[in-house]
């Protein structure tokens, strides 16, 4: 049975090539493009909240991909079941192509979290900045599934479906007069977004940042829910399984920010599922929760006559969303400003910070290190970067490939080039 929610503008590719020839629909090559990708095979060794590694029982990026996922496909089943409609068997949101989204959200995110983000963005403030997001829309379209650097020739619903953002980082900063810390694409990203919207601008009601942000597809909407879904309980199961949350630190800070914790409250069921050691359950019961919360509005605006990916909005009931955000709110403030975990981001920053400048010299100023002109990178990697027009293009090449390392492998090659004592032929593999 055809599925009349989509029409060919919406499964057309990027190159204009046609899926006909396979058995599998535009939206099942789009996913499994992402997952058979090395790309995405890194974010297991990616941090999530606690470092990659420390204990084989924390999120990485891999595993929170994989749950978004699961997520983002129950949300699509879950508006389907609904007797008042509007979907039904043969018009319904596709969960292959919420699916693709989810697994591809964090692809651009960089070595040790949020820290790490923050760090490439401020190390590139000269070059046009540094965004995860932005960077996931560059890796899908120009850096995997491609040795001649074009990217996975996405179709435009699935290109569509992870751009969470749509302002450019030069419009942003116009806009506030400073550099933007976060919530921007790169400035050459601009046709990416013109295509994606069927090269339509965007009316005056929708100027760059929060409020342009907020004009997603409904697979972007279900994408961003499940990952607020996701990232607002599993965090919390995890920092309660690492000992940073427990019942006596959360009602400390609830007294501290005036926020209820008696019976009834969103922060009683945590309590109480902590002291009888019942958190999974817990969150696993949330999580469903927060699935069935979900519901359609249909509305109009400049694109919704041209797919029905526009035509609709994810409403989340409030109550749900406020408890998402207080649960987001109690990570955030008990766990990950904690010292232990500003000590580690400390840490990567450094790190980051020592590997940017020493391939900033050899690769862009092109000084010699040690009066010596030697390789650091790979003879494939060094040569793209020597062969790049510009200073800036050099870095964003440069930023690639420390944002594409893992944990690990920013750690090992920053003690191979910084710590006396670290080296064998053994530690140059990986």
């Amino acid at each position: 049975m055809r599925n009349t929610f989509y029409n060919a503008w919406d499964t057309e590719r990027r190159s204009g090539k046609s899926d006909a020839s396979d058995y599998r629909s535009a939206f099942q090559i789009d996913r499994d493009r992402v997952l058979h990708t090395p790309t995405f095979r890194r974010l297991q060794n990616k941090t999530q909240v606690f470092w990659s590694g420390e204990y084989d029982f924390y999120r990485t990026r891999l595993t929170h991909s994989l749950e978004v996922a699961q997520i983002g496909r129950a949300i699509c089943h879950w508006l389907l079941s609904r007797s008042e409609g509007p979907l039904a068997p043969d018009y319904f949101i596709d969960p292959d192509l919420v699916e693709a989204a989810c697994l591809s959200h964090d692809l651009g995110h960089p070595p040790f979290g949020h820290a790490g983000e923050r760090t490439l963005n401020h190390l590139m403030q000269d070059h046009g900045g540094f965004e995860g997001n932005a960077q996931t829309l560059r890796i899908l379209t120009e850096r995997i599934f491609s040795a001649n650097r074009t990217g996975m020739d996405p179709s435009r619903a699935f290109l569509d479906s992870i751009l969470k953002y749509k302002s450019l980082w030069t419009e942003l900063r116009s806009s506030t007069g400073k550099n933007p810390h976060n919530h921007f694409i790169y400035d050459n990203q601009h046709s990416l977004v013109h295509w994606a919207i069927g090269e339509n601008d965007f009316p005056l009601e929708l100027p760059p940042g929060k409020v342009r942000d907020g004009f997603k597809s409904i697979e972007c909407q279900i994408m961003d829910w499940a990952d607020d879904t996701a990232y607002s309980l599993n965090d919390i199961s995890d920092s309660v399984r690492a000992g940073f949350l427990t019942s006596d630190k959360i009602i400390q800070w609830a007294e501290k920010t005036n926020t209820p914790y008696e019976a009834g409250s969103a922060l009683h069921g945590l309590i109480v599922a902590i002291q009888k050691r019942k958190v999974d359950p817990f969150v696993g019961k949330r999580i469903g929760h927060y699935i069935q919360s979900t519901s359609l509005c249909e509305q109009s605006n400049f694109l919704s006559h041209e797919s029905k990916r526009y035509r609709y909005e994810l409403l989340v009931d409030a109550e749900v969303r406020a408890e998402s955000e207080l649960f987001k709110k109690l990570a955030f403030e008990v766990v990950f400003l904690s010292p232990q975990l500003k000590q580690l981001e400390h840490k990567g920053n450094h790190m980051l910070r020592a590997l940017w400048q020493l391939l900033e010299k050899r690769y862009i100023s092109l000084g010699h290190i040690d009066g010596q002109n030697f390789q650091i990178l790979s003879s494939e990697t060094a040569a793209e970067i020597d062969q790049a027009p510009d200073p800036a293009s050099k870095a964003r090449l440069i930023c690639d490939f420390l944002a594409g390392m893992t944990d690990g492998y920013a750690s090992r090659m920053y003690k191979r080039l910084f710590l006396p004592d670290f080296g064998s032929i053994n530690d140059l593999i990986g």
